[in-house]
């Protein structure tokens, strides 16, 4: 397996560098830094709330979530109830928000969840919800502003409606010619072969149906 293809997987970090506290592909800092400033200068504190998460704390989280130690919501933000549920349906409850393993676009270091931290309300704590982002939201304007801007740096947003994949995620911006890049090396075959080798609960469930899973929650985003 090359570096870039680890990279893309989650399992190579040698294409990291830090900001912002965060670690991110060395190839968008600057334009993430154009990004930034132009933010500041529309009155928005452009904050990173997540940038870069591996292959093995991606599986933490996927791992906490199938074993019901982590709550999975639905649409509604509601908690699912996973007791009665198959090992194929928890894998399609925990996708909608919760990427697999080695398909998550956190992965590549050019993906980040950005808020304006400015905008936060007196005691009010990041939720990283819909809701935050939509009319009447904290970071409404700020989310409009980032729709109007983002391709302006080479930026876009993935996630931005539900496409029967994955939720939307209004927060999620994606440097496009370096997820292009990553993107390549994500394919059913590459991710059979990490999920394979490693401790990820419902596995047998997760590689029997992977052409499906692929095509529905990993490329099913929004055209840049």
């Amino acid at each position: 397996m090359t570096s870039i293809i680890k990279q893309a997987l989650g399992l190579d970090t040698t294409h990291l560098v830090e900001y912002q506290s965060n670690l991110v592909h060395a190839q968008i800092v600057d334009d993430l830094d154009a990004l930034s400033s132009a933010a500041r200068s529309a009155g928005f504190e452009f904050t990173i709330a997540s940038a870069h998460r591996d292959f093995h704390r991606q599986a933490h989280i996927w791992n906490a979530k199938f074993s019901g130690q982590r709550p999975i919501f639905d649409q509604n933000n509601q908690a699912v109830n996973i007791d009665t549920l198959s090992d194929e349906a928890i894998v399609e409850a925990i996708m909608l928000f919760s990427a697999l393993p080695a398909t998550s676009r956190h992965h590549f270091g050019s993906d980040l969840d950005v808020y304006a931290s400015n905008f936060l309300n007196p005691g009010q704590s990041l939720q990283l919800e819909p809701w935050e982002y939509q009319s009447g939201g904290p970071f409404y304007e700020f989310s409009c502003w980032l729709e109007s801007s983002l391709s302006e740096f080479g930026f876009f947003k993935p996630y931005d409606k539900y496409r029967g994949g994955v939720a939307a995620e209004p927060w999620h911006i994606s440097h496009i010619k370096t997820a292009n890049m990553m993107t390549k090396c994500v394919t059913p075959n590459t991710i059979h072969d990490a999920i394979a080798k490693q401790d990820i609960l419902g596995k047998e469930a997760i590689l029997a149906d992977l052409p499906r899973l692929y095509t529905q929650y990993v490329t099913n985003i929004a055209k840049n």
